[in-house]
């Protein structure tokens, strides 16, 4: 099979590869294409993915291009992982924000809003040379906002672009874990959207574990989640709210602590690739040296202004070594390329699976993946405290969906208007302006 790599100059692609390399079972993946705008950056994932490769034997056979077309014709499936606007465009969502006194966050508030303004068009884009020349291929995508970008490919490709996200997967297994249980043999009832979401069960043997975890205090603090919230906020919900959550819950403390910060999330990343990049450059030979260091880095300082300012400590070994979203990728690969049926947390569209939202609406929740497709699974209905708040953010997605495809500056002040974590209309004006003169991907959308 070939697999197409979109945004395949980026630091996380070797995860991706990494996986493949241990997948051994028929049909596998027998070729990689990555796609970038920029030669460096391919250059330098290039070189990483050849000393990841040495030793094993047939390795997937990795080739690189700029050229879009060349990179899709004839791929089986595509990995979209772009980055519209590059990590510039990210420090720009995040410091405007700032600059007004809200959130400053690439997939949550106003910052999503700018990222996804600026992403659809290229998603969109892309997802319609994935119908002129690789017309069979499935698509997953792991492009933030990732709900929402896939939403907007649904309407060129239908039910074959998937979206994906490792957030649950990750609360599920340290719920797990904190059980003594294996992350395998239960049934969590997950639901929400993407970067918003509620545990709200956890079978295991017929039986609903969940409660008996929030009722054990020295039980929850093992659950990362349990510690940013606190014990009694997830007991008062009576579910463990996805990390991304925080954002909503504790806004005020969100904003205070990143405008503390010496940097933002964006800007450190910036720092922390601009030294790997630049080192694979004068000393290829290193790369995979410089790759490992660079992510055990990265991986070690996700979300760490939130795990600081509440207390919940530094991420787990168990957490940075169980993997994420390559993991999900390659699971759902051979679900469909290879018949083995699987239950899947994933982006897609909701039908009747999540009462009181749209069907057209992409949700996260548990499907039943086989080589007949992707199946969404009912979810029981939504108290309001979590409904009103999915309805609410699907709105704003949905406006800044069709801001993007039409160009109309009025739609992309009424997405930003009305997002829970903006609190002005006027502000939200402001915010557009101030996003068009700064970053330039965002303003093109609007000439």
């Amino acid at each position: 099979m070939k697999l197409a790599v979109l945004g395949g100059g980026g630091f996380r692609v070797p995860l991706v590869y990494g996986a493949l390399l241990r997948d051994q079972a028929k049909p596998r993946v027998e070729e990689v294409v990555l796609h970038d705008v920029s030669e460096r950056r391919l250059a330098a994932i290039e070189s990483v993915l050849g000393q990841l490769a040495a030793g094993h034997e047939r390795p997937p056979r990795v080739r690189t291009t700029t050229d879009l077309d060349s990179a899709l014709a004839g791929a089986d499936f595509v990995f979209s992982a772009i980055r519209v606007g590059g990590l510039a465009g990210r420090t720009a969502d995040e410091r405007v924000a700032l600059e007004f006194g809200l959130l400053g966050q690439e997939t949550t508030g106003p910052g999503g809003v700018s990222f996804g303004l600026r992403t659809i068009p290229v998603a969109v884009h892309v997802a319609e040379r994935v119908a002129a020349v690789a017309p069979r291929a499935w698509v997953i995508n792991f492009t933030n906002p990732a709900g929402m970008i896939t939403e907007a490919m649904r309407g060129v490709l239908g039910d074959r672009v998937v979206g994906i996200c490792d957030s649950p997967i990750g609360l599920i297994r340290r719920t797990a874990a904190a059980l003594g249980l294996d992350s395998a043999r239960v049934s969590p009832d997950y639901v929400g959207l993407n970067h918003l979401g509620w545990l709200r069960g956890l079978v295991h043997e017929g039986r609903d574990v969940l409660p008996a975890l929030l009722a054990d205090d020295a039980a929850l603090r093992q659950v990362e989640e349990a510690r940013i919230f606190g014990g009694d906020w997830v007991r008062t919900l009576g579910a463990l709210p996805n990390e991304y959550l925080y954002y909503y819950y504790f806004n005020r403390e969100s904003v205070a602590a990143a405008r503390a910060a010496e940097h933002t999330r964006g800007e450190s990343l910036v720092l922390q690739q601009d030294r790997f990049y630049t080192a694979v450059a004068e000393r290829p030979g290193d790369a995979l040296t410089e790759w490992t260091q660079t992510r055990r880095e990265r991986d070690a300082s996700y979300m760490a202004d939130t795990r600081d300012l509440t207390g919940a400590g530094a991420r787990a070994d168990a957490d940075l070594q169980a993997g994420g979203y390559e993991g999900i990728a390659l699971a759902l690969m051979a679900a469909i390329a290879r018949g083995e049926p699987s239950t899947m947390i994933l982006n897609v569209r909701n039908g009747s699976a999540v009462p009181g939202l749209p069907a057209e609406a992409v949700v996260e929740i548990p499907c039943a993946v086989s080589g007949a497709g992707v199946q969404p699974l009912a979810t029981r209905p939504l108290p309001g405290r979590f409904l009103g708040l999915m309805q609410q953010v699907k709105a704003v997605e949905q406006a800044t969906i069709e801001a993007a495809l039409t160009g109309s500056s009025a739609l992309a002040v009424e997405a930003l208007a009305l997002h829970p974590l903006v609190d002005s209309v006027d502000v939200a004006r402001r915010l557009l302006d101030a996003y068009r003169a700064r970053v330039p991907e965002l303003a093109a959308v609007f000439s």
